[in-house]
């Protein structure tokens, strides 16, 4: 983690756009080179956020899913910032538009399927992702689903279990608006694809019937 004066931090976002705050302060600038700067709030002494910081957890997992060819942000470094109780992670965006931002498009039944097919990619690769929802899913420019705001994510060596592929599917399904989408008309696409490309024995009614 890299040391950053408060003076090297003021020159780095000079002029950056504001894209999100709390009321903490700034959480993620868009500095005048296109590149991102995400903020994490220093916590208390006595947590895990202290000993295992928010900004290098980013870095790691964003090695780990590029490890596993899942497109991802692209970091930079990882800043300590003392003077205003911060770190940070600056890195290169992954380009595209979130799913939450284009699923009013055409293709509805083939992106339930691609995604269907992603998270089955993600589960066997032992990614369990916390915050998965619609709107840290990115499609890119290549047609590729990706992964951003990497923060709150675990990669394990082997593929998830039972348990924490229900519980990662209850992520995914806690938004009304991204619940409402993939499950359109009573929509099972999405399942039967997560199910054909996950290749488990499990049927797809029971699935359902335990996440809905």
């Amino acid at each position: 983690m890299t040391p950053l004066s408060h003076e090297q931090f003021l020159l780095l976002r000079d002029k950056a756009e504001l894209l999100e705050a709390d009321h903490y302060g700034e959480k993620v600038l868009r500095l005048v080179n296109g590149n991102f700067l995400k903020l994490f709030r220093r916590k208390r002494l006595l947590s895990s956020a202290a000993l295992y910081p928010y900004a290098q957890r980013f870095a790691d997992n964003a090695t780990a899913l590029q490890q596993r060819g899942i497109p991802c942000p692209q970091v930079l470094d990882v800043y300590r910032i003392s003077a205003i109780q911060r770190d940070a992670v600056h890195y290169l965006p992954l380009p595209g538009q979130t799913l939450r931002q284009i699923t009013d498009t055409h293709a509805k039944e083939q992106l339930r399927q691609q995604l269907g097919k992603f998270i089955a990619q993600l589960h066997a690769s032992g990614i369990y992702f916390r915050s998965l929802h619609l709107g840290n899913i990115v499609l890119t420019p290549e047609g590729e689903l990706g992964l951003i705001d990497i923060a709150d994510l675990q990669a394990q060596r082997s593929a998830l279990g039972k348990t924490k592929r229900l519980r990662n599917f209850r992520h995914i399904l806690r938004d009304p608006r991204d619940q409402d989408w993939l499950l359109e008309n009573k929509n099972s696409r999405f399942f039967e694809s997560y199910l054909r490309h996950a290749s488990l024995n499990w049927n797809i009614s029971e699935l359902t019937r335990q996440l809905i």
